[in-house]
């Protein structure tokens, strides 16, 4: 028993001992529980944080994939006096820009509603002037080749320049970029991605917007399946790897063009297919805008950020509108431009453009010539040796010796000027008129007393009247000679009378003071008195 007790006291005590071994342990393990709950907890704790960093990092990481991209360039190419800055300007907002000389360097602000972000694309202007083309080299440079859109800018006010601008400003782009010298690889890759996006343009309608971004992610997968046309045979003749939109300024001047040089609806198609022509040479868009008239202007700045920042962009092509023409990258074909010559009337589609569109001839003004007064001395001077030159009489006012009746014809000098009026015939109707500027009163007075004498005369002197006072033409007898004369004598002695008439007559107009204005006395009644 004391065995057993002392086994069962052994195994008691052991028994407590394993009793409190397990009493130790029991503690130990809630102790060790709760040190584990403890870092359960922390760990949690730990694996939150570590979520909420994972969090925003990966928020962040996709916020910086999603961001606008930074260094965008636009460089726009053209003729001085084109627009260039002007159209920038009136992107930007601003109505009078400064024109400066070189390159210029402007900004455009460039916001992304969706994504609440924001940032600025680089807008580099050329200076008309070849001589600057050197400066290029600040503007597009090989690492920033690929982001850059050129801007070929045509003056439509002078249309007669046009294709031979764009001709010239996108040789120098392609001189400038063949001095990059880009590998042949990476510059391949820009050329078929141009090629992509001429072919994979999908026009915009109320169902389906045309819209990159879209394109880029919802159609990727059915690149390969969709069925892309091929190329026509003038169409990226010259790939210049990069995006190149032609904008026609000052398109308000159409209506002056018509106005006064006499250009028609055919001319402006005419000049329009070969700018599209080209357009398709280099894969590039058309747009023609006016600043003055705010056309177009908005749609030129939507156009470069869907081609620069994969905006949305759902305007369809215009061509309807001869001074609003808007024809999208990819749009445009052969048999699209093929169109416009269907209403060519006097002009053909294979006429040259310089042929057709040629310069107005500029209209000299004729300025009158000034007419430079001399010194007053020189001038006495040569009047004074002319006045020298002329005779003594001819120095003052020229005085005609021969005085003139008002008919013109001279007197006789040598004849009386108090002969007898008694023989004067009646001055035939018509053949002599009284002088308009002779003095009322008593010359015409005297006039009328000698013209009523005269019939008086006439009928005393006629055939066949009552003898008197003689009327003979031959001169004053008395009795009825006169009627006795033959008729050929009456008629040859008309003339001098009527000569004598002309001479009293001419004598009373210029010497009206020898008769008096009161009582006009004629020589015929002082003769029969």
């Amino acid at each position: 028993m004391a065995a057993a007790v002392g086994r069962a006291g052994s195994f008691g005590s052991s028994s407590s001992g394993l009793g409190s071994a397990a009493g130790f342990s029991s503690s130990s393990a809630s102790t060790a529980t709760t040190n584990n709950n403890a870092e359960l907890r922390a760990g949690g704790d730990e694996d939150d944080g570590q979520n909420l960093w994972s969090c925003i990092l990966s928020e962040v990481s996709t916020r910086s994939r999603s961001k606008l991209p930074s260094g965008k360039n636009v460089l726009l190419l053209g003729e001085d006096g084109a627009g260039k800055t002007s159209l920038i300007g009136k992107i930007q907002g601003i109505e009078e820009y400064k024109k400066g000389r070189g390159m210029e360097y402007l900004y455009l602000n460039v916001h992304d509603e969706d994504r609440d972000d924001q940032t600025r694309c680089n807008v580099w202007i050329l200076d008309g002037d070849l001589y600057h083309k050197g400066l290029l080299k600040f503007a597009m440079e090989a690492s920033s080749l690929k982001d850059t859109l050129v801007m070929l800018v045509v003056d439509m006010s002078r249309p007669w320049t046009a294709l031979d601008s764009l001709q010239k400003w996108a040789s120098v782009v392609r001189e400038h970029i063949d001095k990059l010298k880009i590998p042949p690889e990476e510059m391949k890759e820009m050329e078929q991605k141009l090629v992509r996006d001429f072919q994979e343009y999908i026009e915009p309608g109320e169902d389906f917007p045309a819209s990159p971004q879209r394109r880029n992610t919802s159609l990727q997968e059915d690149k390969d399946d969709s069925v892309i046309l091929p190329l026509g045979a003038d169409t990226l003749t010259c790939n210049l790897g990069i995006p190149v939109v032609v904008v026609c300024t000052k398109c308000d001047a159409i209506s002056v063009l018509e106005k006064e040089h006499d250009y028609r609806d055919e001319h402006f198609d005419f000049i329009q297919s070969h700018i599209r022509r080209f357009c398709l040479q280099y894969g590039a868009a058309l747009i023609y805008t006016s600043v003055k008239e705010n056309k177009n202007i908005d749609l030129v700045y939507k156009y470069i950020v869907q081609k620069l920042y994969g905006f949305p962009f759902n305007v369809p092509a215009v061509v309807v509108e001869k001074d609003a023409v808007f024809i999208p990258a990819g749009w445009d074909n052969d048999k699209k431009i093929g169109i416009l010559h269907e209403n060519f009337q006097t002009l053909k589609a294979e006429d040259s453009f310089e042929d057709i569109i040629t310069k107005p001839p500029v209209r000299k003004f004729v300025h009158e010539k000034e007419i430079v007064a001399e010194d007053d001395q020189v001038f006495l001077m040569k009047q004074q040796s002319q006045l020298a030159k002329q005779p003594p009489t001819a120095t003052g006012r020229p005085v005609d010796a021969s005085p003139r009746v008002p008919g013109g014809s001279p007197r006789t000098p040598n004849r009386s000027v108090t002969s007898n009026v008694a023989s004067v015939t009646p001055i035939p109707t018509g053949s002599k008129k009284i002088d308009p500027n002779m003095k009322a009163g008593a010359t015409s007075e005297g006039v009328l007393a000698n013209f009523f004498n005269s019939l008086l005369s006439k009928k005393t002197g006629s055939p066949g009247g009552p003898g008197g006072v003689g009327g003979s033409p031959g001169g004053g007898g008395t009795g009825g000679a006169g009627s006795n004369l033959p008729p050929s004598a009456k008629k040859s002695g008309q003339k001098p009378v009527l000569t004598d008439v002309q001479a009293e007559l001419d004598r009373i107009s210029r010497k009206p003071e020898m008769v008096s204005p009161t009582t006009p006395t004629s020589p015929t009644e002082g003769e029969a008195s």
